[in-house]
């Protein structure tokens, strides 16, 4: 299967989203901004593993880091989750279609047999 673009960003927000911790950070970043050390502060990790979930996170295109004087806060971008919630609503109505087709295929069979 080659790798689109589409499936490359939901890669990446997947896996993104598959850490406990960074799952956490996009929590926290829902309520507003922090700095890296206001979001270590959470943690028992160092300031260098959390800049690595927060590096992670914003390939990802889930959080961004701008610019306030000498502090760069993190922020959280909502429209990086579109893709996600795109594929996992289109994945929804796909299974809900075919389950709502092999029910109709069982009703069916069901009539058959007590016919």
């Amino acid at each position: 299967m080659e790798a689109t673009m589409e499936t490359q960003r939901l890669d990446a927000l997947f896996t993104a989203l598959s850490d406990p911790t960074r799952r956490d950070i996009v929590a926290r970043l829902s309520a507003g901004e922090a700095t890296v050390k206001e979001l270590a502060e959470r943690y028992s990790m160092s300031m260098q593993a959390v800049s690595q979930h927060i590096g992670v996170l914003e390939r990802s295109g889930l959080i961004s880091r701008g610019r306030h004087r000498q502090t760069r806060p993190c922020r959280l971008e909502p429209a990086g989750l579109d893709a996600a919630v795109s594929w996992i609503e289109e994945s929804r109505r796909t299974w809900s279609e075919r389950m709502d087709r092999l029910e109709n295929r069982l009703a069916q069979l069901q009539q058959q047999e007590s016919e």
